[in-house]
């Protein structure tokens, strides 16, 4: 590695997966934002579909969507995450999940194809550019009708404003010095302007913040969920939610179909 923002964020997730996340993830809250995350993302989904993982970390998603796909590929740079996932995999003795160490772009995927590209927390540790070359690096990845689908956080989100002010130092317990927050508009804009159709959905409010700081208070995130129902529906304020999705669907080529068939949401 000779990228110094790589290399941090390397050692941050070594050292995190090393230490208390891994029980950290395994914990209430947090296990049911991963089931409502899952279930979102079932929505969108093709039945058996085949699913590319981008930054898949310890692989809870991953697991908790593998009864409903034919086969899942979880890639992430941590390798003390991919040891935890394989462990985990094992464990469940769930089969149709290959989890592998590295970058999404050396994968040797041999011509794959994927209906659906998962992108959880991911995109926000990515500099411009690079965000601005993902659309041009899925159209050899996903399907006709594919989709990416990714959850980020706001850069107007409240509650990171309150959480800097009110617990800084558990807030730096989760971050990295890197990551940055994302707005849904700039972040949709170079999916758009490849031809995707692109959705911005708001997520939550305050039911995520509630999982990660008291992630054993179970009936906590339910009742946070139930609220963000509503939050995330009332104009002007919906602009302050803590987390957005960017559900990008893959534009036809002219090599599909001699380019006349208009791509279907999965």
């Amino acid at each position: 590695m000779n990228d110094p923002v790589i290399e941090r964020e390397f050692a941050y997730y070594e050292n995190l997966y090393g230490t208390f996340g891994i029980r950290h993830f395994s914990r209430p809250a947090v296990v049911a934002f991963r089931r409502y995350l899952v279930d979102r993302i079932r929505k969108r989904l093709k039945p058996r579909a085949r699913i590319l993982s981008i930054g898949c970390g310890i692989g809870d998603t991953e697991l908790l969507l593998a009864p409903h796909a034919a086969h899942i590929t979880g890639v992430d740079l941590s390798p003390m995450a991919i040891a935890a996932a394989r462990r985990s995999a094992a464990k469940q003795k769930v089969t149709n999940v290959d989890f592998q160490e590295g970058t999404w772009q050396d994968l040797d995927l041999q011509g794959r194809l994927f209906d659906a590209v998962l992108a959880i927390f991911f995109l926000h540790h990515l500099p411009d550019d690079q965000i601005d070359a993902m659309p041009g690096q899925l159209l050899s990845l996903l399907r006709k009708g594919g989709l990416l689908y990714a959850l980020e956080p706001s850069a107007r989100r409240l509650s990171g404003f309150v959480g800097k002010l009110v617990v800084p130092k558990l807030m730096k317990k989760y971050q990295t010095e890197d990551e940055r927050q994302l707005s849904p508009e700039s972040t949709a804009r170079p999916f758009r302007r490849a031809g995707y159709a692109v959705e911005t959905p708001w997520f939550d409010f305050c039911s995520t913040p509630v999982a990660g700081l008291l992630p054993d208070w179970k009936l906590g995130y339910r009742a946070a969920r139930s609220l963000d129902n509503l939050l995330t529906t009332i104009p002007g304020l919906c602009a302050y939610s803590s987390n957005f999705e960017l559900i990008a669907y893959r534009p036809p080529r002219p090599s599909d179909d001699g380019g006349t068939t208009p791509f279907r949401r999965i």
